[in-house]
């Protein structure tokens, strides 16, 4: 059962370590299997959904480039099981520090080399765009593109406006100078988010695949930013 210590946050049952030792099926397979668990009361712009494009963005990355992919699908179930503690505290905890503590627990008594387990725990730490530490190895280097890949592109314009509905932001603020705002404000508008963030991600990609895929993705973010610009003045 979770232990619900916070609304929309989970910490590991405690039963964790014997669920992944015992049982049918691969280590990940076990892992997001249990990962899912921690999803239940997740808000929709950082969901389990999202934790799967992210996994699917890693199996096709991860391939191009070479990695520990059994290492890699590990911290990609878990990268973002501490977001729903940066949610509800207004962004004061950092989800990607919080995802490495409630995920050491779960990753400790795998039966891998220590080594292995340390790179899981750096790539949930290391996958943030706005905080250090920077991706330290292969792994982390692609989870990290898959990530932002995720934020980007169309997929990345609907999580945008999703995560403003979900803070109570306006539709669109183009006359706000976005460096004055404040995250998780009737400010922090998907305009805001894509002038913040989503713009400057396509060239931030630390793997050629993912920097491949972000090219794409970006032209068509950045086109629909146009659009919405050109409607909201009444002139498209």
């Amino acid at each position: 059962m979770l232990k619900n210590n916070t609304p929309g946050t989970a910490e590991p049952p405690a039963s964790a370590a014997n669920m992944l030792e015992k049982g049918s099926g691969t280590l990940v397979s076990k892992i997001k299997i249990h990962a899912q668990k921690m999803f239940a009361a997740s808000r929709g712009s950082h969901d389990w959904e999202h934790t799967l494009r992210v996994f699917q963005l890693c199996e096709r990355i991860g391939a191009a480039e070479a990695v520990d992919m059994e290492v890699l699908l590990a911290a990609a179930c878990l990268h973002d099981v501490g977001r729903g503690y940066q949610d509800t505290s207004g962004g004061k905890i950092c989800h990607a520090e919080k995802g490495r503590e409630l995920a050491r627990p779960i990753i400790e008594p795998l039966p891998i080399s220590m080594e292995r387990k340390t790179n899981i725990l750096h790539c949930i730490h290391a996958h943030r765009f706005r905080k250090p530490p920077l991706p330290g190895t292969p792994e982390a280097r692609v989870l990290f593109d898959a990530d932002k890949l995720d934020a980007i592109g169309a997929v990345g314009v609907a999580r945008a406006f999703q995560f403003a509905g979900e803070v109570g932001a306006r539709l669109h603020n183009p006359d706000v100078d976005v460096a004055k705002t404040r995250p998780y404000s009737d400010e922090d508008t998907g305009f805001r988010e894509f002038k913040v963030k989503l713009s400057k991600i396509k060239d931030g990609m630390l793997t050629r695949e993912g920097a491949r895929m972000a090219g794409r993705r970006h032209a068509f973010m950045a086109a629909f930013f146009d659009r919405l610009q050109a409607e909201h003045r009444g002139e498209a």
